[in-house]
């Protein structure tokens, strides 16, 4: 009898924006999730993902990320994949989660290392392949050693890649990204938006930038160059965007990004406490730093 090959998941490559929670009150405001998710569809980003550190996802309940989830699925109607992030200290604790969400039509999980503890090698493996035991969907593993207090070493993603279900990594480490670059084993998106051109000129699979919050059609066009071979006309553009890029980063995020938000009509600039607002300082650079980014560029045909 021949053997029966099962494909191997996928995560599509290419721009996925993890998108913010409004806030109004203290609580989410449901109708500001859908207008954003929507509004990012339309603009041509790749995929959406819910319930990570720009979403303030450590800050909701489980009833609200379970609710925000489902909120943003309702609003893109299948136009773009969604996944969702899911984290925290304890193994069993990050399943649940994976539990909660699994009624939802979600493209994947977004996983971080254990928070905290500063795990080994092996704790981070027996955590990731514990989670994947709750789904059946594809995981991308999120290496943020400056949040969890760990890292998912090259060698240790090699070691995971082999996982049929850990088919992607957010690399947050420059040179996780450049050990990584020209292999096939594992995709790997640009999750430190200052290098996301560099990553996308060395053939990375994608990136997840928060700053393409503001003016997603600019970040649409940045990957439409870099993959095009039309290196110096990306190069150009990503100098126009650093400048912003730079002060978005340059309070707790997603503070910065809530405030641009705010500037630009699409948001309220509300954080979840402890989180605190964008300072009135940086708002004056960030209104300033907008005006200065270019006109609004049509999409290419595919």
């Amino acid at each position: 009898m021949p053997r029966i090959e099962f494909a191997r998941p996928r995560i599509v490559d290419g721009l996925w924006l993890p998108m913010v929670t409004p806030l109004h009150h203290g609580q989410v405001d449901f109708d500001g999730v859908q207008r954003l998710a929507a509004h990012y569809a339309d603009a041509g980003v790749d995929g959406l993902i819910v319930l990570g550190t720009t979403g303030e996802g450590g800050l909701l309940t489980d009833v609200e990320r379970l609710q925000v989830a489902a909120a943003t699925l309702e609003a893109v109607q299948c136009a773009v994949p969604v996944i969702a992030g899911v984290g925290g200290v304890a193994t069993h604790a990050v399943s649940e989660q994976v539990r909660r969400l699994e009624r939802l039509d979600l493209a994947g999980y977004l996983v971080p290392p254990p928070y905290y503890l500063r795990v080994s090698d092996e704790g981070i493996a027996w955590h990731m392949r514990s989670v994947a035991s709750h789904t059946a969907r594809p995981l991308m593993l999120y290496n943020v050693p400056k949040r969890t207090g760990c890292a998912i070493s090259p060698d240790l993603t090699w070691r995971l890649a082999a996982h049929p279900q850990i088919v992607a990594l957010k690399e947050c480490d420059a040179a996780g990204m450049r050990a990584l670059a020209g292999q096939d084993r594992i995709d790997v998106f640009c999750g430190d938006d200052a290098a996301m051109l560099d990553h996308l000129l060395r053939g990375g699979a994608g990136i997840v930038p928060a700053s393409a919050h503001i003016r997603p059609d600019l970040f649409v066009r940045l990957i439409q160059l870099a993959r095009t071979g039309r290196e110096e006309a990306a190069r150009a553009l990503f100098r126009q965007l650093s400048p912003l890029i730079g002060l978005l980063f340059d309070e707790p995020n997603p503070a910065p990004v809530k405030a641009a938000l705010a500037l630009c009509g699409l948001a309220r600039p509300e954080v979840r406490r402890p989180l605190m607002p964008a300072s009135k300082s940086l708002v004056a650079r960030l209104d300033a730093a907008i005006a200065l980014l270019p006109p609004v560029v049509a999409r290419e045909a595919a």
